[in-house]
């Protein structure tokens, strides 16, 4: 597919260029992460159709996200034509911004909904599949994607709130003291091999950092102990989860510590603060979401009168600045307004201007949650 060259957008400077304002910052520490990260799934059909991703808009909404300081881009060889979409583009606009201006975050293990193959060569072809479509000699992170669909499953339950797996049940979640190197089956052994690979493109310089994905805390954090307890025996340099630092499910404040303190790792990111458009107006099909969370978000939606997705980004926004050790946050944009409102709420709430309404608008937006049973409540994945 062709990207639209810079000389050929239409000029829409009001929507193109940032207001006036302070740009999104960093956070500093080993990867030097902007607070603010671009999700770029939203260049798939999972979010978008053909002709949106084969428009204008999608450059124009990359230029201007790194216009605000939004330098780092999280997308993956799953996401569809994403990968592709975004090398593009950003080879369009690489005399505004060269590749040492931002950084480039994907992922490798998952090609398709059910199709996953983490053996070394497949990795290490992935990874150079990447370097090709992203137009790039370096990737500043690479993830094992999704990993609990390919670990051995150690839970006592698939759904619910899991923060109990850091008290009383950790044993059953293969977290207790004692367990940090037990391996628990080929799934578990696969996800060694194939970090292992990870490891190796690393010392050759074709990725700076190294880290797993997923979406059960238990799980990434039973396996990012795994890995620090296993020859040869270097800490994950990062680790994603998504839905869980969002209105309806904010368990990640409780994991952070153990991930920095047991796992060691050197970066945590929060991913989705929409928990993967759950939390809109038009959730996807596809969400993995029960019919009775998806009928709660809609009574939630009710407490609030303005628009319930800014409500719930700016939560996410708060809880990942106000964390003990501050995150940084994976938002897709599709449009540059979703570009603009994003940075809008992010500086009223770093100003601390945002008011009293808004806070308590989403005090009763989660107390919904609370009283339908599904407030920082996990689904299944995999899929039961």
């Amino acid at each position: 597919m062709t990207t639209p060259t810079v000389d050929q957008l239409p000029k829409y400077d009001e929507l193109d260029t940032p207001t006036p304002g302070p740009l999104v910052p960093t956070l500093g520490g080993s990867m030097d992460l902007p607070v603010i990260i671009y999700g770029a799934g939203t260049f798939s059909n999972q979010y978008n159709g053909d002709d949106h991703i084969e428009s204008a808009i999608p450059l124009r909404t990359v230029r201007l996200a790194l216009r605000y300081g939004i330098r780092a881009f999280d997308t993956s060889v799953y996401y569809g034509r994403s990968e592709i979409v975004l090398g593009n583009i950003l080879q369009t606009i690489r005399e505004e911004f060269p590749r040492s201006s931002y950084k480039l975050m994907t992922k490798c293990g998952r090609y398709g909904v059910a199709t996953f193959d983490y053996s070394p060569s497949r990795i290490r072809e992935s990874v150079k599949s990447s370097l090709e479509r992203l137009k790039t000699e370096y990737l500043d992170a690479v993830y094992l994607h999704d990993v609990e669909f390919v670990a051995t499953a150690v839970t006592p339950r698939t759904t619910g709130n899991h923060a109990t797996a850091l008290k009383g049940d950790a044993a059953a979640y293969g977290l207790a003291e004692g367990d940090e190197a037990k391996i628990r089956g080929e799934g578990d052994q696969k996800i060694l091999d194939a970090f292992r690979e990870l490891q190796k493109l690393k010392e050759e310089g074709l990725v700076k950092n190294i880290g797993i994905t997923g979406y059960p805390l238990p799980t990434l954090l039973r396996l990012a102990i795994l890995i620090l307890h296993t020859a040869p025996y270097k800490p994950l340099d990062v680790l994603l989860s998504y839905s869980h630092m969002c209105l309806q499910n904010a368990t990640l404040l409780e994991f952070a510590p153990h991930f920095y303190e047991r796992a060691k790792i050197g970066q945590l990111v929060a991913a989705s603060p929409l928990s993967m458009g759950l939390l809109t107006l038009s959730p996807p099909s596809w969400h993995p979401a029960p019919p009775n969370l998806q009928e709660a978000v809609v009574t939630s939606r009710k407490t609030w009168n303005g628009d319930y997705p800014n409500l719930a980004v700016g939560y996410s926004i708060r809880q990942t600045r106000s964390a003990e050790k501050p995150l940084p946050l994976v938002v897709g944009f599709s449009t540059p307004r979703e570009v603009h409102d994003c940075v809008k709420v992010w500086r009223e709430i770093a100003a601390g201007s945002e008011g009293t309404e808004r806070k308590e608008g989403e005090g009763k937006a989660r107390e919904v949650y609370q009283q339908e049973g599904y407030l920082d409540w996990s689904w299944s994945s995999p899929p039961a």
